[in-house]
């Protein structure tokens, strides 16, 4: 069984849809990119999957004993969150709450995942510097490493190069790649559809179509090739 699943998924606010008729599913180590137009319903799609909204039509479903609370997420960084007054250490930490339930202390478990994901995202000389003082790049691994405390399998990434230059992103794609290749699934929402089409093995394109399927699908789809020649002419 997916370890989540759309059926006839419609998403929105009060009673403002944003989008409807979602029907996908992720597998264990998917790599799925969500794209689309600005305002077609992307995170409002992750706020839904996170269990932080609820959809006005249809269900997601989770297999494989995988919970909402499971998931990792890195939201979009605004302005409040990159000048936040906390060690590295202490942010990273902050992802094991999920795991500590109704108790207000981490245990040596917590305390040694926390390290363990530091080292992942080599970010262990950092763990005493104040995250405000940080880079944009190193942030943004503070911050994975964080989502990596919190998820069991998954990980949901709103946007995780934006405001990067283009050497950090690099370096973060490549990352988020090497995550998925030791069998984290990713869903990623990105408006750099190259690193969508280089890195995911499958799409799901939101607006006035809706399209879900794999790579090669969406270059043969309408909804592909619209898309791309729309940004295709905005780079100009």
């Amino acid at each position: 069984m997916a370890f989540i699943t759309a059926k006839d998924l419609t998403l929105g606010y009060d009673a403002q849809v944003v989008a409807h008729d979602l029907n996908f599913a992720v597998g264990k180590g998917d790599y799925l990119c969500i794209v689309g137009e600005n305002g077609s319903g992307k995170s409002t799609l992750m706020k839904t999957l996170l269990g932080l909204k609820d959809p006005l039509g249809g269900k997601i479903c989770f297999g494989d004993g995988l919970k909402a609370t499971d998931i990792g997420y890195l939201p979009q960084q605004t302005v409040v969150q990159k000048d936040f007054p906390a060690s590295v250490k202490e942010i990273v930490l902050s992802g094991c709450q999920s795991r500590c339930g109704l108790r207000p202390f981490y245990k040596k478990e917590e305390k040694d995942l926390a390290m363990e994901n530091m080292e992942r995202m080599g970010i262990m000389e950092l763990e005493n510097r104040c995250y405000r003082e940080l880079s944009g790049g190193q942030q943004q691994r503070v911050l994975l490493a964080r989502a990596l405390c919190a998820a069991k399998e998954v990980l949901l990434l709103d946007e995780p190069v934006a405001g990067l230059d283009p050497i950090v992103t690099e370096q973060m794609y490549d990352l988020i790649e090497k995550l998925n290749n030791e069998g984290i699934t990713i869903l990623m929402i990105s408006h750099d559809i190259g690193a969508a089409l280089r890195y995911a093995n499958k799409i799901l394109h939101l607006g006035d179509s809706v399209f879900f399927g794999t790579k090669a699908e969406y270059l043969e789809s309408e909804s592909g090739k619209s898309f791309l020649a729309r940004q295709k002419g905005g780079e100009h």
